[in-house]
């Protein structure tokens, strides 16, 4: 099942995709999609549901964040050994975590603006999984139960912020327009190995990142295990797992930034695509 949320930036409702590829309303069934809506029982109710006997959207609607309420956005670094060897940095002996302004959240077609004072704006394809109940010191045979679905995520970083500022990387990654996610939550059942999907990000048509999340070095089981074993887990939290090679900080001879006009395109097999402008900050 292919969840989201449609309209004007903080007004979306709740919506769903059908295999026909024509969105449905929700919103005569849940307020929203967020909160005890992912968990197991409310997400059977909704898959029990005949998409045809819902209202159609109108395909021109603005695609929102597909999860709502996010309490914190949980990001994971230097997740591929690939990514890590472009950045000449260590693989790390256990996974890097850091965090995301939730403001920084945005919708998957969104504008991304380029912050005030930003020398090295950068992307990064990711995939991100929901959480659906609350998870506290889970082992990680059964952490995937704890997952409601996947979705696509852009980490979009300003790497002068996250490396030379001095302090956390959470100041390069926390900028408004940072967190394009979406544009659909494809529920667990749908992703039978979520580490065997391929991952690209395109920008201006040319291909940066192509890759695969067979290469993380830590898989999402072990990174829901591994989170809930320092902090409790909550429904509609966000993890976000790491970028394969190909972002612009390690382009060769020079890194390549965004900057205002450039076009991203960026997607996961099976989740969607995502397509965002970049402009300068206001």
């Amino acid at each position: 099942m292919k969840l989201l949320r449609f309209g004007e930036a903080g007004q979306e409702k709740p919506g769903l995709m059908g295999e026909d590829g024509i969105i449905r309303d929700l919103s005569g069934y849940v307020d929203d999609i967020g909160g005890a809506v992912l968990g197991d029982a409310e997400l059977a109710r909704l898959q029990g549901l005949d998409p045809a006997s819902l209202p159609k959207v109108d395909d021109s609607v603005r695609i929102g964040p597909c999860v709502s309420g996010i309490g914190k956005v949980i990001c994971i670094g230097l997740n591929y050994s690939d990514h890590a060897a472009e950045a000449n940095m260590e693989v790390p002996a256990e996974p890097i975590i850091f965090f995301k302004a939730t403001s920084a959240i945005c919708g998957p077609n969104d504008d991304v603006e380029i912050p005030r004072g930003s020398a090295a704006t950068d992307w990064e394809v990711e995939l991100a999984f929901v959480i659906g109940k609350e998870a506290k010191y889970v082992s990680e045979e059964e952490a995937l139960d704890y997952v409601a679905g996947y979705c696509v995520m852009n980490d979009v970083s300003e790497r002068d912020f996250q490396l030379r500022r001095s302090g956390q990387w959470v100041k390069g990654k926390s900028a408004d327009t940072f967190g394009p996610v979406g544009p659909y939550l494809v529920t667990r059942d749908e992703i039978t190995d979520p580490q065997a999907l391929s991952m690209y990000l395109e920008v201006n048509g040319h291909r940066y990142q192509d890759g695969s999340t067979e290469t993380m070095v830590f898989g999402v089981a072990h990174l829901l295990s591994y989170l809930s074993r320092f902090m409790s887990l909550q429904p509609g939290d966000i993890v976000t797992t790491g970028t394969p090679p190909g972002v612009g900080m390690g382009q060769k001879p020079d890194p390549i930034y965004l900057k205002p006009g450039d076009r991203m395109e960026l997607g996961i097999d099976g989740l969607g695509v995502q397509r965002q402008l970049v402009k300068a900050s206001a």
